[in-house]
């Protein structure tokens, strides 16, 4: 137990773990140090009142968040500032440990950090303000200037300049509304409040879908190869977020890869999922650079860009109960591989038609067992 307890408190960050009846197990030397409360004064405590904890606006946020009775879907919440009495300001990350999904929480595990922690998290709100106006000026610029060109000009422009025109209009316009996109989906992932709508999704299809669209731009067809292994389990998501996740991967693979896209779908060998793999055979990723692919603003080597797509894709595959990862591809450029749970979650609401036909499913299969 005491080489538990040395374990525990040689982590760099505070760490606090509650047990189902809300009282305090664990407690290392860092969690003292962030919340200014000794551990003799935490552990067996109901951690409610023991950290009673408050968003900035003053509301409590064990009430808000209610680990032990809440939603039997949630997972945790991503980091965020919170306040101890005396305003002391600690982030907070939670994570719920249950024994299967929707079960009820076995443990909720608290990651501390301290005001020092806070500035890093300034800066990097600063640095997310200046990136996303750097990147609305251009294309907001182009709008501007080119709907300024076709009002002022309009009887001495051709057809094709005004096309040309409103296409670069459109696609900037696009562009925006992918940047607005990504930063809902970044606050709603921070904030723990990220929602996916689960439904039979056809996976094989959404990722032909991609290389359709890809072809249609101008990419030539030849660049993909597509391998769809059958059968594959039934897979539940949400199509919208999965298809963000598709969009990204392969954009990425199409605009920083080259050579063949190689696009892999097959059933998860170290899983009852599905796996999804897409190569390139550009110049990948330094092994030096792996481990912050995901993370905000990073973009490697490039110029331009938000730095943000990846950052949300690890968080909507993640949302879902898979896991992604980076790394080499066969030919030396990189390789993104992401899995999904197979099986219906308990919390999914079939609409009738669903169930009718998933019963009558049932009974074909039994008809010809018999």
């Amino acid at each position: 137990m005491d080489g538990a307890r040395d374990l525990v408190d040689e982590l760099p960050d505070g760490l606090v773990v509650v047990g189902a009846d809300a009282r305090v197990q664990v407690v290392n030397a860092s969690a003292e140090r962030c919340t200014g409360i000794r551990r003799e004064e935490l552990l067996g405590r109901d951690v409610r009142t023991a950290l009673p904890l408050q968003d900035t606006t003053g509301r409590d946020w064990w009430a808000c968040t209610d680990p032990f009775r809440g939603l039997a879907t949630r997972t945790g919440h991503r980091e965020r500032l919170l306040v101890l009495p005396g305003d002391h300001e600690v982030l907070v990350t939670a994570r719920y440990v249950r024994s299967g999904r929707s079960a009820p929480v076995e443990r909720v595990v608290l990651q501390l950090r301290d005001t020092e922690a806070r500035r890093r998290l300034e800066n990097d709100h600063a640095g997310l303000i200046s990136t996303v106006a750097h990147e609305l000026r251009s294309p907001l610029t182009s709008v501007k200037g080119f709907t300024s060109t076709m009002l002022r000009r309009w009887e001495r422009l051709t057809d094709a300049q005004k096309r040309l025109m409103l296409e670069t209009v459109e696609a900037d316009a696009d562009r925006v509304t992918r940047l607005i996109a990504e930063l809902l989906d970044i606050s709603r992932m921070d904030a723990g409040r990220l929602e996916v709508k689960r439904q039979v999704v056809d996976l094989p299809a959404m990722v032909r879908g991609q290389v359709d669209r890809m072809v249609a731009t101008g990419q030539p067809a030849e660049r993909f190869r597509v391998a769809l292994a059958s059968p594959l389990p039934e897979v539940w998501a949400d199509p919208d977020r999965l298809e963000q996740v598709l969009s990204n991967l392969v954009g990425n693979a199409v605009r920083h890869g080259a050579g063949v896209i190689d696009l892999v779908v097959a059933a998860d060998p170290d899983g009852d999922g599905v796996a999804v793999v897409v190569d390139d055979e550009g110049e990948g990723i330094p092994a030096e650079h792996i481990g912050v692919v995901f993370t905000k603003f990073w973009r490697g080597s490039r110029r331009g860009g938000t730095g943000l797509g990846l950052y949300v894709v690890r968080g909507l595959v993640e949302a879902h109960g898979g896991r992604i990862t980076v790394g080499a591809s066969p030919a030396g450029g990189a390789r993104f591989r992401f899995t999904l749970p197979a099986a219906v979650p308990d919390f999914v609401q079939l609409p009738p038609t669903a169930l009718v036909e998933r019963r009558r499913g049932a009974d074909r299969r039994a008809t010809s067992r018999g």
